[in-house]
């Protein structure tokens, strides 16, 4: 029996959804823009869903909607939460309609010995721990990334970004004595510096995953 040059599997992945309140284009450009902005490097190539579940109307132009994505280097997955109108408009696109189910736990994979640096991370620097866990007895400054498969522990200040759980693993935490991070991501979902803002007053701080959505938690000094 001649071997099969193809097989459909069933498969779960982590994407980043893309919600949009408005229908004034204008003001969804140059909010997307900004957002990029933020962090370009992280946002190249980065496959989103566009959740419309807050827009009612049908007066929303699809076609820019994408156009708007692609000058931004985002790749279009699909749509989720779109009325029938949008629905109709999507399909004749040919673009994917997803629908928002309970969300597949993934195994954590198995984690090596924790990678341990006694430095700091400089602007330009990556690092990056494969199937473990990341510590870092030293800073992170503006412009460097530390990305590591398991948790993250920056005994500093954590300024640049940091991307735990980058194969998935929920369970992953990001931790810093003093957070100021450019952006913080686990398990692909991720906040820029402007959500931190919101805990500005804590000085050392915990970002983990509680269901689909990142929280912050103050730790003791």
């Amino acid at each position: 029996m001649a071997t099969p040059s193809l097989e459909l599997k069933g498969a779960s992945f982590t994407l980043s959804v893309l919600h949009i309140y408005s229908t004034d284009l204008d003001k969804f450009a140059t909010e997307l823009a900004a957002k990029v902005a933020q962090a370009p490097q992280f946002f190249v190539g980065a496959p989103l869903v566009v959740n419309l579940s807050a827009i009612e109307s049908a007066d929303l132009d699809i076609v820019a909607i994408r156009q708007v994505m692609q000058q931004h280097n985002l790749v279009l997955v699909g749509f989720t939460g779109a009325n029938e109108a949008l629905t109709r408009q999507i399909r004749t696109m040919g673009l994917a309609i997803l629908k928002t189910g309970k969300a597949v736990v993934t195994p954590p994979p198995p984690h090596k010995e924790t990678r341990i640096l006694q430095q700091n991370i400089r602007s330009g620097q990556q690092i990056y721990a494969q199937n473990s866990d990341l510590i870092i007895f030293g800073n992170v400054g503006n412009g460097a990334e530390v990305i590591a498969d398991g948790s993250i522990h920056i005994f500093g200040a954590l300024r640049g970004k940091a991307m735990a759980g980058a194969k998935g693993n929920t369970q992953a935490v990001i931790l810093a004595r003093k957070l100021e991070a450019e952006l913080v991501s686990v398990a692909g979902q991720y906040w820029l510096s402007e959500n931190l803002a919101e805990h500005a007053d804590s000085t050392s701080g915990c970002i983990r995953l509680d269901g689909d959505s990142l929280v912050f938690e103050t730790l003791p000094l």
